[in-house]
């Protein structure tokens, strides 16, 4: 099919997020956290250190981040720490590409944060951390990379023991970021109100007339198991807080479409608004299941969970009848 995609659609950097999302994100997405005290992304993981670094001022507290990547956002949270006068903490960055994890340690070093952080290469299945050594385990977007859940699991509850917490933010979605088949029916009568200029997929780099149900994992671990996750957050941990969301809007602010779209247009940000409240209320009701949470877990509950109106982690399990066969 040929590229129908005007020339002013054209962007530069396709991995950045559109300005479409941003505009989603504030007016749809940022009440729902304020809803259930999340301030922001970097605030969400940092609130926890905080308050490990406060409750027991004596200690050294140790934090980890399982897939920490180029370490950028470890690294802004330990200068947050640092500037609020905390620096009884070090943090493990553990990654597999010890390309990204050198990138965080000169960026330490520059930062004059060497001090506080270790850098850890190696497969997650050889991390083995002593048991409830551990305040907080952050993920940040890598479970969705992760074939072994369980195995990870396992140890992430070890190290946490009676004290520490898991802050996860993760995609819970279908695996390989596919639509299961009550989402993509709803997605696909929206496709069929599009223009042709917003049908321009930037990363696969092709025009789709009829909106294609790509799996991702095809090419790498890329939401490789991504609809297990939850299930068996489920199963191991006990909630303090949990917020699931987003479903069919992803496709439409997220870098493959959203470059597409322009907060600048009264016509887009009306179909984007339309798009986020019928997946609103489509996940009220249950029809479809949020493929985004953020969540706070302990070994042992200690209260009831904060979560979103009535969208408990339990509710926002989608059931699978056959399960998809892992690749990789």
């Amino acid at each position: 099919v040929r590229d129908q995609s005007p020339t002013r659609n054209r962007v530069e950097n396709v991995h950045e997020l559109p300005a479409i999302f941003h505009y989603w994100s504030h007016k749809h997405l940022r009440p729902k956290f304020e809803a259930v005290g999340v301030r922001g992304m970097n605030e969400f993981f940092l609130d926890q250190m905080v308050a490990a670094c406060e409750a027991a001022p004596a200690d050294v507290h140790h934090f980890v981040s399982i897939g920490a990547g180029l370490c950028e956002t470890e690294l802004v949270l330990g200068a947050a720490l640092v500037a609020a006068g905390h620096r009884n903490f070090v943090f493990e960055c553990l990654d597999a590409d010890p390309t990204g994890l050198e990138h965080g340690r000169q960026l330490a070093a520059a930062q004059s944060l060497g001090g506080h952080f270790t850098f850890t290469p190696g497969e997650l299945r050889h991390w083995r951390p002593d048991a409830g050594s551990v305040s907080v385990v952050m993920t940040n977007h890598s479970l969705q990379h992760v074939v072994d859940l369980e195995v990870l699991f396992d140890r992430i509850q070890a190290a946490i023991g009676s004290r520490g917490v898991l802050v996860a933010a993760a995609v819970i979605g279908r695996n390989g970021h596919m639509r299961w088949p009550e989402a993509l029916e709803v997605l696909q009568r929206f496709w069929r109100e599009l223009p042709d200029r917003c049908k321009y997929n930037h990363i696969l780099q092709r025009f789709e007339a009829e909106y294609e149900n790509w799996d991702c994992s095809q090419q790498g671990l890329v939401g490789i198991r991504a609809q297990d996750i939850l299930p068996l957050l489920v199963e191991r941990f006990a909630f303090d807080t949990f917020l699931g969301f987003g479903n069919v809007i992803d496709v439409f602010v997220d870098r493959a479409f959203g470059h597409n779209f322009s907060p600048a247009s009264a016509e887009d940000c009306a179909f984007i608004d339309r798009v986020a409240e019928t997946d609103d209320q489509l996940i009220d009701v249950g029809t479809i299941k949020p493929t985004h949470m953020l969540a706070i877990m302990r070994n042992t509950s200690r209260r009831e969970p904060v979560v979103y109106k009535h969208l408990t982690p339990a509710f926002c399990v989608r059931p699978v009848e056959v399960p998809s066969p892992v690749r990789g």
